[in-house]
């Protein structure tokens, strides 16, 4: 067993000091996959990829909301669904009318280059998963690992217990699937 699975058993169990020593051993890794998720989003990202980490890392340790955690692929696979969850919930306060979200932002080089699309695109997709995830949970899985914590199809594979052949067909079934759910054709429905 990892050190990491070890702490991870620890904090289950509701060690204060366990958490403490899982954030040196897991920082670096949720950063790059931070900043990973941050680089593929539109410009006009206001949230930092520290930010992020953090606000992920709060929500995975809380000690109000014990978790179990299987293992170390377990634990980056809620990390990568707390950074999906915080990137939908900032789009959706960017959008809101409170905060002007009716309103466009136009960068001043390039008046044609309209900021916010990010917000609305990510939206749409994470409306697509969540439908994609009622069809079939583990093909929704494997779009979060790849998509929002960056992990190879190899490691998305190895995390949900799957072969990379399998892995390799529900990921090509469900970026199609989104995209056409988001396009508005009729998706797949079969994979």
């Amino acid at each position: 067993m990892s050190e990491v699975t070890q702490i991870l058993a620890a904090v289950e169990r509701g060690d204060a000091h366990a958490a403490e020593e899982l954030l040196p051993l897991v920082y670096d890794e949720l950063r790059k996959l931070a900043a990973q998720r941050l680089a593929s989003e539109k410009p006009g990202q206001t949230l930092q990829a520290t930010a992020l980490v953090h606000e992920a890392y709060v929500r995975l340790v809380d000690p109000d909301q014990i978790q179990p955690w299987n293992s170390r692929g377990h634990f980056f696979a809620a990390a990568a669904e707390a950074m999906r969850r915080i990137l939908v919930e900032n789009a959706r306060r960017k959008k809101s009318l409170k905060r002007g979200g009716d309103v466009c932002r136009v960068e001043l080089e390039d008046v044609a280059d309209v900021a916010g699309d990010g917000a609305v695109e990510l939206l749409a997709l994470s409306e697509a998963l969540d439908e994609l995830d009622r069809e079939d949970p583990t093909k929704t899985a494997l779009v979060k690992l790849r998509y929002f914590a960056g992990l190879s199809v190899q490691e998305a594979a190895d995390a949900l217990g799957v072969s990379r052949a399998t892995a390799d067909r529900y990921w090509s079934y469900a970026k199609v699937w989104l995209y056409c759910r988001i396009s508005g054709d009729p998706p797949p429905t079969a994979g």
